[in-house]
């Protein structure tokens, strides 16, 4: 009885391991403040990908993080299998660019796809006599939190108008997710803030603060696009947030998903697969970002680090040319 119980059990794991069952993958993928748009997203993906994939073993969960910088280093570390991440963080991190990561590059990342686009928002509450960004000037800016995309960003903008912290009367920084509330609070003047339209944090601002935009200058968004090769000029469409009555120029970034360069090539190219080809409707719908601005087309539009093998697959079959900076490798 025991021999045959042996033998049935030896039966089952040949007939998992044909079919691909036996070995299951599972997934963290690293999104960042609950306020944002990456946390919704990574958790609608992680969903789509229990729901679909599961029963070919691959399994998926969405974690909050710190954003775009401690994503790309906790996959490093195989704290995290994959995440969302601003193309211009990602960019740094592969080449071992600013401060955070000079000497350090990180090159265990590869690219999935750029999602979605990321503004600049720059706000400033009611009373402060903000009109441009030369007005701030004298002023107390929250400019991100040390190390992170958004300082790095705030930076490049403050040097193409020929300015710099130093003509601030306090650049405040912080957690991202703190920054509204120093604004409400009058405790800043202005914020600079890179996310997806849309997002709870931003509609908080507009709505509760009451706070308004400040447009980046044409000349300024040319200077910043001529220089870096992950910035590209947008709009922010009127009535996005409430106020906003009128479009407002300025720069974005790209939302890029990303994994760790060991994944397995199937197993990567079948969450491609099935998340902008076979269900791309059901993806799109996660969240009014993607719905917007989702086109598999342009998915390696802005994508700055080298594609997975499994995506670029995917690319592939599609016929969708591959940019030299995501060309895949070793």
């Amino acid at each position: 009885m025991k021999k045959g119980k042996l033998f049935l059990a030896a039966v089952l794991a040949l007939a998992l391991a044909s079919t691909g069952l036996a070995a299951k993958v599972f997934i963290t993928i690293g999104s960042g403040s609950v306020t944002g748009v990456y946390y919704p997203v990574s958790s609608g993906i992680a969903k789509m990908i229990n729901e679909y994939l599961s029963k070919e073993g691959i399994r998926a969960n969405a974690r909050s993080t710190g954003g775009s910088k401690y994503n790309v280093k906790a996959i490093d570390k195989n704290q995290l299998q994959a995440a969302l991440a601003q193309n211009d963080v990602i960019y740094y991190a592969f080449n071992g660019l600013t401060e955070t990561f000079k000497g350090h590059p990180i090159k265990t990342i590869r690219g999935v796809a750029a999602l979605y686009p990321e503004f600049m928002h720059i706000l400033a509450r009611p009373g402060s006599g903000i009109k441009t960004i030369y007005d701030l000037k004298g002023k107390k800016v929250y400019v991100g939190d040390i190390g992170s995309g958004v300082e790095a960003t705030t930076k490049q903008i403050f040097k193409a108008a020929g300015m710099s912290f130093d003509d601030l009367a306090q650049a405040v920084h912080g957690k991202a997710g703190q920054a509204v509330q120093l604004l409400q609070d009058g405790k800043i003047d202005a914020l600079f803030y890179t996310v997806g339209a849309k997002s709870a944090a931003m509609q908080e601002a507009t709505e509760i603060a009451h706070a308004y935009f400040v447009p980046l200058p044409l000349d300024i968004i040319q200077k910043l696009i001529d220089e870096f090769p992950y910035y590209t000029q947008v709009i922010i469409p009127p009535n996005t947030y409430k106020g906003q009555t009128v479009s407002v120029p300025t720069i974005g970034v790209k939302a890029t998903f990303i994994v760790r360069k060991d994944l397995p090539e199937d197993v990567v190219y079948k969450i491609a697969k099935l998340l902008f080809v076979d269900k791309v409707d059901e993806f799109k719908k996660i969240h009014p970002a993607l719905g917007t601005f989702f086109d598999v087309k342009k998915a390696l539009d802005g994508m700055t680090i080298p594609l997975h093998p499994g995506a670029a697959k995917l690319y592939k079959e599609l016929g969708i040319p591959i940019p030299d900076l995501a060309k895949p490798m070793p």
